[in-house]
Protein backbone atom coordinates (compact mmCIF):
# COMPACT_ATOMS: atom_id res chain seq x y z
CA UNK A 1 0.00 0.00 0.00
CA UNK A 2 0.98 3.53 -1.09
CA UNK A 3 1.94 5.66 1.79
CA UNK A 4 -0.85 8.36 0.52
CA UNK A 5 -3.26 5.67 0.16
CA UNK A 6 -2.64 5.11 4.11
CA UNK A 7 -3.54 8.56 4.70
CA UNK A 8 -6.58 7.92 2.73
CA UNK A 9 -7.34 4.95 5.17
CA UNK A 10 -6.59 7.29 8.44
CA UNK A 11 -8.33 9.99 7.27
CA UNK A 12 -11.40 7.24 6.69
CA UNK A 13 -10.76 6.89 10.37
CA UNK A 14 -10.31 10.39 11.30
CA UNK A 15 -14.17 10.57 9.82
CA UNK A 16 -15.36 7.55 11.08
CA UNK A 17 -13.88 9.29 15.02
CA UNK A 18 -15.47 12.53 14.47
CA UNK A 19 -18.77 10.56 13.46
CA UNK A 20 -18.90 8.58 16.88
CA UNK A 21 -17.74 12.48 18.84
CA UNK A 22 -20.72 14.34 16.99
CA UNK A 23 -23.24 11.46 18.17
CA UNK A 24 -21.82 11.40 21.72
CA UNK A 25 -22.48 15.05 21.76
CA UNK A 26 -25.88 15.08 20.25
CA UNK A 27 -26.97 11.72 22.64
CA UNK A 28 -25.80 14.37 25.71
CA UNK A 29 -27.63 17.37 23.72
CA UNK A 30 -31.00 15.65 23.06
CA UNK A 31 -30.93 11.95 24.23
CA UNK A 32 -30.71 8.57 23.10
CA UNK A 33 -34.72 7.94 22.62
CA UNK A 34 -34.85 10.95 20.04
CA UNK A 35 -31.78 10.55 18.69
CA UNK A 36 -32.68 6.59 17.74
CA UNK A 37 -35.97 7.95 16.41
CA UNK A 38 -36.90 9.36 13.58
CA UNK A 39 -35.25 12.46 13.86
CA UNK A 40 -38.16 14.63 12.72
CA UNK A 41 -38.17 18.18 14.49
CA UNK A 42 -34.88 17.58 15.94
CA UNK A 43 -33.40 20.71 17.31
CA UNK A 44 -30.26 21.87 15.94
CA UNK A 45 -27.14 20.94 18.19
CA UNK A 46 -25.50 23.52 20.04
CA UNK A 47 -22.06 23.52 21.89
CA UNK A 48 -19.42 21.76 21.30
CA UNK A 49 -21.94 18.88 20.05
CA UNK A 50 -23.14 21.25 17.01
CA UNK A 51 -19.56 21.95 16.38
CA UNK A 52 -18.90 18.60 16.24
CA UNK A 53 -21.38 17.97 13.81
CA UNK A 54 -20.80 20.39 11.76
CA UNK A 55 -16.62 19.49 11.91
CA UNK A 56 -17.82 15.98 10.76
CA UNK A 57 -20.18 17.24 7.76
CA UNK A 58 -17.05 19.22 6.77
CA UNK A 59 -14.39 16.31 7.16
CA UNK A 60 -17.34 14.01 4.82
CA UNK A 61 -16.98 17.02 2.39
CA UNK A 62 -13.03 16.97 2.40
CA UNK A 63 -13.01 13.59 2.61
CA UNK A 64 -14.55 12.84 -0.95
CA UNK A 65 -11.75 15.41 -2.89
CA UNK A 66 -8.67 13.75 -0.73
CA UNK A 67 -10.19 10.55 -2.05
CA UNK A 68 -10.53 11.10 -6.07
CA UNK A 69 -7.54 12.56 -5.90
CA UNK A 70 -5.48 9.92 -3.93
CA UNK A 71 -7.16 7.23 -6.10
CA UNK A 72 -6.52 8.94 -9.43
CA UNK A 73 -3.00 9.21 -8.71
CA UNK A 74 -3.01 5.87 -7.75
CA UNK A 75 -4.78 4.39 -11.07
CA UNK A 76 -2.41 6.27 -13.20
CA UNK A 77 0.84 5.51 -11.18
CA UNK A 78 1.83 9.17 -9.96
CA UNK A 79 3.16 9.00 -6.59
CA UNK A 80 6.33 11.27 -5.30
CA UNK A 81 7.29 13.53 -2.68
CA UNK A 82 4.59 16.39 -3.70
CA UNK A 83 1.74 13.54 -3.49
CA UNK A 84 3.00 12.38 -0.10
CA UNK A 85 3.27 15.53 1.29
CA UNK A 86 0.19 16.50 0.05
CA UNK A 87 -1.35 13.22 1.56
CA UNK A 88 0.45 14.76 5.02
CA UNK A 89 -0.58 18.10 4.78
CA UNK A 90 -4.02 17.31 4.12
CA UNK A 91 -4.73 14.35 7.13
CA UNK A 92 -2.49 16.32 9.49
CA UNK A 93 -4.37 19.66 8.50
CA UNK A 94 -7.47 17.80 8.94
CA UNK A 95 -7.00 16.20 12.65
CA UNK A 96 -5.84 19.67 13.31
CA UNK A 97 -9.64 21.51 12.25
CA UNK A 98 -11.17 18.67 13.82
CA UNK A 99 -9.47 19.67 17.14
CA UNK A 100 -10.13 23.19 16.95
CA UNK A 101 -13.67 23.31 15.38
CA UNK A 102 -14.85 21.35 18.59
CA UNK A 103 -12.85 23.14 20.50
CA UNK A 104 -14.72 26.27 19.15
CA UNK A 105 -10.92 28.52 17.95
CA UNK A 106 -12.40 29.75 14.99
CA UNK A 107 -9.20 31.39 13.25
CA UNK A 108 -6.99 28.59 13.94
CA UNK A 109 -9.29 26.14 12.56
CA UNK A 110 -9.74 28.24 9.41
CA UNK A 111 -5.76 27.96 9.17
CA UNK A 112 -5.76 24.36 9.77
CA UNK A 113 -8.44 23.81 6.63
CA UNK A 114 -6.26 25.94 4.87
CA UNK A 115 -3.49 23.71 4.99
CA UNK A 116 -5.37 20.53 4.35
CA UNK A 117 -6.82 22.93 1.44
CA UNK A 118 -2.90 23.11 0.40
CA UNK A 119 -2.35 19.48 0.39
CA UNK A 120 -5.51 18.68 -1.86
CA UNK A 121 -3.82 21.39 -4.16
CA UNK A 122 -0.34 19.30 -4.24
CA UNK A 123 -1.52 16.12 -5.07
CA UNK A 124 -3.78 17.85 -7.99
CA UNK A 125 -0.95 19.68 -9.36
CA UNK A 126 0.72 16.56 -9.38
CA UNK A 127 -1.75 14.96 -11.55
CA UNK A 128 -2.10 17.76 -14.24
CA UNK A 129 1.45 18.60 -14.56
Amino acid sequence: MTPELMYLVWSAALTLVLAVIAASGATLEVGLPRLAGNRENMPEMSGWAGRAARAHSNMLENLVLFATLVLVARAVNVGNGMTLLGAQLFFWGRVAHAILYIAGIPWLRTGAWAVSVIGLLLIFLQLIG
